[in-house]
């Protein structure tokens, strides 16, 4: 049973998604000219494609705009610059 559930799982993972992810591949490659990705390994790509999780809390709150009342005294505000900067 073990074994069954593993092949399953495997299949699922790898092979169960291959049209959809070639479509993404294809897709993606109408967009990009493939030999400028081609210098890129997997983690770089990814670095290229969505950046990197540092967010920059000083800029973000310098450049927020506030509106429906919202400002950077409301309580609202203070509570959510409080959480963010945990």
């Amino acid at each position: 049973m073990c074994e069954y559930l593993e092949r399953i799982v495997r299949w699922r993972l790898e092979r169960g998604v291959s049209e959809q992810t070639e479509s993404l591949v294809r897709g993606f490659y109408e967009v990009v000219d493939p030999r400028l990705v081609s210098v890129f390994d997997a983690r770089e790509l990814e670095l290229v494609i969505a950046g990197t999780a540092e967010i920059d809390l000083v800029d973000w709150r310098h450049n927020t705009e506030y509106r429906g009342g919202y400002h950077d005294q409301h309580p609202v505000v203070v509570w959510f610059w409080q959480a963010i900067e945990r």
